[in-house]
């Protein structure tokens, strides 16, 4: 497969354009990442990471309906926050991408923080905390874990989307001119453009657009030690839920450090495709009427994140809910047996991976949001399939050795009332 285009460009105010033509598209898309999220936020006032990704919709000073004229323009956009990172995207035609741009360098510049914005803006996400933490069943399960896993000083110890409804509704308006000016800045941020636009125009429409928007001072990073319980902890909460579920935290590496990316393949020989050992090794077999679905992830984290374990137990009764742990355990230490994981099954999970990571990139705004992360993280894109291939059996083993065997876990269980 051909190697995905990829070129940059620095602005002297800091921002980093990164680049990748593709002529297949009449469209283009416009990512911009800024490297701010909840863990830059502290946990007297938290959540306002979150509500600021939603002020930023709310108009500019040359630009008071952002929505409206991104439409006019054939367009659409979103964004995301994680406890690290803040994403903005627009896909629109190409031929329009003067808007995107005016849209993102005037919010860069000068969001409107206005009373009334902020006013309607902290109701829209006191809101979305009703529904998607107090109102769901097991919406408030991050909470309860990473009040387990992380000391209360750091800051993955709280969700993204804050630690109470509360902490959002203090947001005041000067709060907020503050969260502004000490994260949002063209050298904190990535400019990323994908589509039917070449790189020479594109460097010519950045430079036209974002140059006059003046660097920053970027309020600098406190990230103390995440606290690791010493000793295994467990803990069962109880809500209006349908059934237990158990959720095992694992401590694990940050992004880039030795062992993230073991970890993450781990995950995928777990749980990923109808090879998966958890679905045809515990579901399927000894836990067959016990254990209805089990699944692994990784929480992706910049810092040290967690390796999760979900069981949906079919029974709450004591004896059953120790027994479904059990059998999990068992089925997850088998990968730290010498030989367990063989190189045919490294080498069919790492084949599903490059194909999710192929097909993914064919996208241009997946490309987009692809490239704002890899310039962040200062990777090669090129050189991701290469680099997990570069995983072999002994390193599977040996990391599953320390997460499974070497590492204390927090338990969650979830039951119902």
């Amino acid at each position: 497969m051909q190697p995905i285009p990829v070129e940059r460009h620095t602005l002297p105010n800091g921002l980093r354009l990164v680049h990748s033509f593709d002529k297949s598209t009449a469209m283009v898309a416009v990512d911009v990442l800024y490297d701010t999220g909840a863990r830059d936020e502290s946990r007297n006032l938290t959540g306002i990471a979150h509500l600021f990704e939603h002020l930023m919709f709310g108009g500019s000073e040359h630009v008071p309906d952002f929505d409206l004229e991104l439409e006019n323009a054939g367009g659409k956009s979103n964004a995301w926050t994680s406890n690290d990172l803040t994403n903005f995207y627009e896909t629109l035609p190409a031929q329009n991408i003067d808007t995107a741009l005016h849209l993102e360098s005037d919010r860069m510049l000068s969001p409107l923080l206005s009373e009334h914005s902020l006013s309607v803006q902290r109701t829209v996400v006191i809101e979305e905390f009703k529904q998607t933490c107090l109102d769901r069943p097991y919406g408030d399960l991050p909470h309860h874990l990473r009040r387990l896993a992380y000391a209360a000083s750091h800051p993955y110890s709280w969700p993204t989307i804050g630690l109470e409804p509360d902490h959002v509704a203090r947001v005041t308006a000067e709060d907020a001119r503050r969260w502004f000016f000490s994260h949002y800045a063209p050298n904190n941020a990535i400019l990323a453009i994908a589509g039917n636009v070449d790189f020479d125009t594109a460097c010519r429409k950045a430079e036209e657009w974002f140059a006059d928007v003046p660097c920053r001072a970027i309020a600098p990073r406190v990230m103390p030690d995440p606290g690791f319980p010493a000793e295994a902890v467990t803990e069962t909460v109880r809500g209006d839920v349908p059934y237990p579920l158990v959720t095992i935290g694992i401590p694990m590496a940050g992004y880039g450090e030795h062992g993230y990316f073991a970890a993450d393949t781990i995950t995928d020989i777990l749980s990923v495709g109808r090879s998966a050992r958890l679905r045809n090794n515990l579901v399927n077999g000894p836990a067959r009427g016990l254990i209805a679905e089990a699944d692994a992830s990784i929480i992706g984290s910049e810092g040290p994140g967690l390796l999760l374990l979900t069981l949906s137990v079919l029974s709450d009764a004591d004896a059953d809910i120790e027994r479904a742990i059990e059998l999990t355990w068992s089925e997850v230490r088998r990968m730290a047996r010498p030989g367990d994981v063989t190189a045919r099954e490294l080498e069919r999970t790492l084949n599903n991976f490059e194909s999710t990571f192929r097909f993914s990139n064919i996208n241009y705004l997946s490309k987009a949001v692809n490239l704002a992360q890899a310039e962040l993280h200062g990777e090669d894109l090129n050189r991701t399939v290469a680099d997990r291939r570069a995983l072999t059996p002994a390193d599977i083993e040996r990391e599953s050795r320390r997460l499974f065997e070497d590492t204390a876990p927090v338990t969650l269980i979830y039951r119902p009332r």
